[in-house]
């Protein structure tokens, strides 16, 4: 068949100002990790709106919008908590009453990530405006706490929602490349002990925070010998957060511990991550324990959904079919090659692929580098080229697959 490729550009252009206006309502509405519940019932609004089939909230508080009931299962994904504003001082504008100008919008969360958002559930629209319906089912996810703990949203709706889509369509933002991979990452914990004593004769004592002092040095080192491979490159570590605990001010610590940011390649695994650290010399002289944080906090609607702290590393083969397919409707659109990339931050991926092997391909508006920046933007070009790249995406799959 023959696909509409000038007019859905020319319908989602038509939504330019209805697409600007609700992504301006959603950042308007603060949503950090936990705090979802207040912009989850305003994109229900517009899900019903455009003319979503069915629209409902997980008891994880995650929306599922579906439209359609044919065989082939197509997903596309946006998270919509954010994280927090940071130093107000940064910020030339309100974070949350925004900007706009005829180019960008500003505000927390345009291009991290609710601007995918809003040009997946007009997507939506064009599809049912045009008559593209087919053989296929279009679930639109509005998942929660991936700031907090990327993927385990999707851990939820797979193993408790029972719903398993045929690949997923990441809205992240990739600058309207097309990404096939990332790093998958771990939260590690690295802990020293020691004996407390009063602060005037520390020598009675045994100074925990002096034991993590060379074991912070070996780390930096560490990072500097990683793998590398070829797509995704390094794996990397940064030591994120220092903690300590002592009697006092005026005593020595009895404790410190660290937490480690570790970025994990391809070919790494997380048991190589943690045996890296707990062979570093300082490690074993100062008898630190290496442990994986876990992850057990309730979301808005307050249940709780515990997990190890581990992402998984995912790559999709650039032949694949839902990498193919997404080339297809790129040039049928645009008239050029896609440039195919990977992301350097984390996705839902690290569950979705990751853990469960449903394929994932990237695609969305905004860009990488304003993800948890001060006066964070994206552009509405993009919001309307990504809105009609995602209505032709499940059309196009769905009779391609059929032959």
């Amino acid at each position: 068949m023959g696909f509409p490729f000038e007019r859905v550009l020319a319908q989602a252009e038509g939504y330019r100002e209805r697409i600007s206006r609700f992504l301006r309502d959603m950042v308007a509405i603060p949503s950090e990790s936990g705090h979802e519940g207040a912009v989850v019932r305003r994109i229900g609004e517009e899900m019903n709106a455009v003319g979503f089939d069915r629209v409902e909230v997980d008891p994880m508080g995650n929306i599922l919008g579906t439209m359609g009931n044919g065989k082939h299962l197509v997903a596309m994904d946006a998270h919509i908590d954010t994280v927090g504003i940071g130093d107000r001082s940064l910020w030339e504008v309100d974070p949350y009453k925004g900007y706009e100008d005829e180019d960008v919008i500003v505000g927390r969360g345009a291009s991290d990530q609710k601007g995918g958002m809003a040009s997946m559930v007009y997507a939506a629209r064009i599809i049912r405006d045009l008559g593209l319906e087919g053989d296929y089912t279009l679930l639109a996810t509005g998942t929660v706490q991936e700031e907090d703990c990327d993927g385990l949203c999707w851990q939820y709706i797979i193993n408790e929602d029972k719903i398993r889509p045929e690949f997923v369509v990441i809205t992240e933002p990739t600058s309207l490349n097309i990404y096939r991979g990332q790093r998958g990452r771990m939260e590690i914990r690295v802990a020293t002990r020691g004996v407390s004593c009063h602060g005037s004769a520390p020598e009675r004592g045994d100074n925990a925070i002096y034991k993590m002092a060379p074991i912070l040095q070996e780390l930096r080192a560490l990072n500097e010998n990683l793998h590398v491979d070829a797509f995704l490159g390094k794996g990397s570590l940064t030591v994120s957060e220092v903690f300590f605990s002592s009697p006092s001010r005026c005593a020595v610590a009895d404790g410190c511990w660290i937490s480690v940011d570790r970025r994990l390649t391809h070919g790494e695994t997380w048991e190589m991550a943690l045996q890296q650290i707990r062979n570093l010399p300082a490690v074993k002289e100062g008898k630190a324990e290496v442990s994986m944080y876990n992850y057990d906090r309730p979301s808005y609607t307050g249940l709780v959904y515990p997990t190890e702290s581990f992402f998984p590393t995912w790559v999709l083969p650039e032949d694949h079919f839902a990498c193919r397919t997404l080339f297809a409707v790129y040039r049928g659109l645009f008239g050029k090659e896609p440039l195919v990339d990977k992301w350097t931050f984390s996705t839902n991926a690290v569950s979705i692929m990751g853990r469960f092997g449903i394929p994932c391909v990237g695609f969305g508006p905004g860009h990488e580098e304003q993800a948890h920046a001060p006066n964070e933007k994206t552009w509405k070009d993009e919001l309307v080229r990504a809105a009609a790249m995602y209505a032709m995406i499940p059309p196009l799959y769905a009779s391609e697959i059929a032959r």
